[in-house]
């Protein structure tokens, strides 16, 4: 099977939609999600080309292929992160300039900051007493670098 487009998102579909389908899900790692041509396998075992023609990531419940009785969703494997919670602006500021200087993607939920696990990142979060929990957690987009020079 060979995927050239994503139908939906799962989150865009009333719940009357979903239930009447059977579900079949690909997981992917959550730096997989920016490949727009790769090879997977189901958790039903099914082979799938995916080859997006659009210029897009994937996001945890994309929908590959769906009829009116199944549908292959995108799922992500849980990252190791750390859940960064600042007490304060300060802190917010201090440790989003430290990373921002290591050029850390990061991603951002309710009041916490995700950063991929890395025991440097870690250290330096200690050292400025900064709140922060290390947990195997799914994101729905992948952690995207950007890429810049400094001169």
């Amino acid at each position: 099977m060979l995927i050239e487009r994503v139908e939906t998102n799962i989150e865009h579909m009333e719940k009357e939609e979903i239930i009447r389908r059977h579900i079949e899900k690909v997981y992917l790692e959550s730096d997989h999600l920016v490949k727009r041509i790769q090879r997977v396998t189901s958790d039903h075992g099914r082979e799938i080309g995916i080859r997006l023609k659009d210029p897009r990531d994937l996001v945890a419940g994309d929908v590959l292929y769906m009829d009116d009785k199944n549908m292959i969703v995108i799922d992500v494997v849980a990252d190791d992160l750390l859940v960064i919670t600042p007490r304060s602006i300060k802190e917010m500021g201090n440790i989003a300039h430290q990373l921002g200087n290591r050029h850390l993607p990061a991603q951002f939920e309710d009041d916490s900051m995700m950063v991929q696990y890395d025991y440097l990142v870690e250290e330096l979060l200690n050292e400025l007493e900064i709140p922060y929990k290390r947990e195997k957690r799914k994101v729905k987009q992948a952690f995207r670098h950007i890429g810049h020079s400094h001169g």
